[in-house]
């Protein structure tokens, strides 16, 4: 199963849209300043938390989810779906 999954920053309310296999591990990757110090989640707040998620049977599916999701229209659908 595939994850497609949005986190927010709690300290500045950036919101980051990704894809992965192991929804756990990636969140874990996400908060450890040690994983990759360039990426946009560190550059970008600290205390991410999971605030949406959809699941997919392949990678193919999830990564066309993943590239609707970073459309305007999908950026809508996910503050609609949590009421911001």
């Amino acid at each position: 199963m595939f994850t497609v999954y949005v986190i927010e920053s709690n300290s500045s309310k950036k919101r980051y849209i990704g894809q992965t296999e192991n929804l756990e591990l990636r969140l874990i990757q996400h908060k450890d300043p040690k994983f990759d110090k360039r990426s946009y989640t560190k550059l970008n707040g600290t205390n991410w938390i999971l605030v949406y998620k959809e699941t997919f049977q392949t990678r193919k599916e999830a990564m066309k989810r993943e590239q609707e999701l970073k459309s305007y229209r999908g950026r809508e659908f996910i503050k609609q779906q949590l009421g911001r």
